[in-house]
């Protein structure tokens, strides 16, 4: 999917929302576990009841590989069942020495046919690269986490540029991509940091994970994160998908997702 194709999707459906699809068996509504494959089943509900408000699904490929083969194939057939014109991204948040990245970008681009992919910058240029060769694929490159542990690092002050090590990632990985095909992830709980990281890439899509379930505020996120076209995709996986329990959860999951989308229609609005 091209930058165009993504905005135009904002502005028809004046929504940034993304959905994620962190599927659980655990959390799922008992009276799917007797389905063939109850995962997808869940997915599939889903879908069908928030796609009009959303621009992009988000599957943590986590929840999918810890069910092994069958996983797989849940994950795949969600894939297929998400509607062409909305964004796909594999929470894969991979990384390797070159010829491993470039197996990794075949399986989730070629194979799978997400339009993106979250990857790790911590091994360099030459373990990002390999997934920037995919014509309208994008890399989505972590730079400044929400949980409690990425401060560990990410805010770690470099002696020779005074710039905190996220800032720095920033900066380097412009070199490497482009705002066609590279977004970054910034957590919504750190909106001081969306400030700082739009100064640094003012054209770039941020992907920002934590509102809702993980406590970030949406107008503070648009506040600092927000460009002149929107340049956000907002994600809400646990406060849309786990609204409800019982065999209302794919209406309670639509009535999340438009009480998000509404919110996002009247910022939208304001630019």
């Amino acid at each position: 999917m091209t930058r165009q194709q993504l905005f135009e999707q904002i502005k028809a459906k004046e929504s940034f929302l993304c959905v994620g699809l962190d599927t659980d068996l655990k959390k799922i509504p008992k009276h799917l576990l007797s389905e063939p494959d109850p995962i997808f089943e869940f997915n599939k509900q889903i879908i069908d009841a928030t796609h009009q408000y959303a621009v992009a699904y988000k599957p943590n490929t986590a929840f999918y590989e810890a069910q092994g083969a069958k996983g797989w194939e849940s994950l795949q057939k969600t894939l297929e069942y998400i509607p062409g014109d909305i964004f796909t991204i594999a929470d894969a948040k991979r990384a390797d020495i070159g010829n491993t990245s470039s197996m990794y970008a075949r399986a989730f681009f070629e194979n799978m046919d997400f339009d993106s992919v979250t990857v790790a910058p911590y091994m360099g240029s030459d373990s990002v690269k390999p997934f920037l060769e995919f014509d309208q694929k994008w890399v989505i490159l972590l730079a400044a986490t929400s949980n409690p542990g990425g401060q560990d690092f990410q805010e770690l002050i470099l002696a020779e540029s005074g710039n905190k090590l996220y800032e720095t990632v920033i900066q380097t990985s412009t070199e490497w991509g482009t705002a066609d095909n590279m977004m970054y992830v910034v957590g919504a709980t750190r909106p001081e940091a969306l400030n700082d990281i739009r100064k640094l890439v003012p054209e770039h899509f941020l992907l920002i994970p934590g509102v809702g379930a993980q406590g970030g505020n949406l107008q503070d996120v648009c506040r600092y994160g927000m460009n002149k076209q929107c340049g956000l995709l907002v994600n809400s996986s646990r406060g849309i998908i786990y609204s409800d329990t019982t065999e209302n959860f794919a209406k309670a999951a639509g009535d999340a997702a438009q009480k998000i989308q509404m919110e996002m229609a009247e910022i939208l609005q304001r630019l």
